[in-house]
């Protein structure tokens, strides 16, 4: 009986491994990669821990708290919590409870994420690419997530290369 359960498991592999992978498979969308566009910019220094410096600086001057930090991955991962309350959402909750609804769970917190990647880019390293990501997790009153993105706005993410931009020229000048 043994052996004709490992014969068994053995055949399922070996049939569940044959499946060929689509051609397109790897390909990245354009949306893609214009998302990666919007997300990435290049800063012509070999100086990757200046770099770094100044992502961790300023994810804290804009209210973020530093998870993780590995300045030999060019990894920076970070948090903030924040109300999420909408008053749209309260009105709504508010004419339902009216009406005999009963009670509707509302957005209550959110936490955001911002994550970082640096990395050498161009001809012997002359550049250092900064890749940065913002998500969110919405919470309900009833602790059940009811929305997790990723932020796709390209002011968000303007904003944050014009300040890093800064930031790394009063790093350099030592400032």
């Amino acid at each position: 009986m043994r052996k004709v359960l490992v014969l068994f498991l053995v055949s399922i592999f070996l049939i569940t491994g044959c499946q060929t992978i689509p051609k397109d498979a790897l390909t990245l969308s354009p949306e893609s990669l214009a998302e990666r566009q919007m997300q990435t910019r290049k800063y012509e220094t070999k100086d990757e821990g200046k770099i770094m410096s100044a992502c961790a600086g300023l994810l804290q001057d804009m209210g973020f708290n530093l998870d993780e930090s590995e300045t030999k991955l060019g990894l920076i991962t970070s948090s903030k919590v924040r109300s999420a309350e909408n008053a749209g959402q309260i009105v709504g909750a508010v004419l339902i409870a009216l009406l005999g609804g009963g009670a509707m769970p509302i957005d209550k917190e959110q936490k955001m994420r911002a994550s970082v990647v640096t990395r050498p880019s161009g001809e012997q390293g002359g550049y250092i690419a900064v890749r940065v990501t913002f998500q969110r997790i919405v919470w309900n009153t009833r602790g059940q997530v009811t929305k997790s993105e990723s932020l796709n706005d390209p002011a968000i993410y303007k904003e944050f290369f014009d300040k890093l931009s800064k930031s790394i020229f009063l790093e350099g000048q030592e400032i």
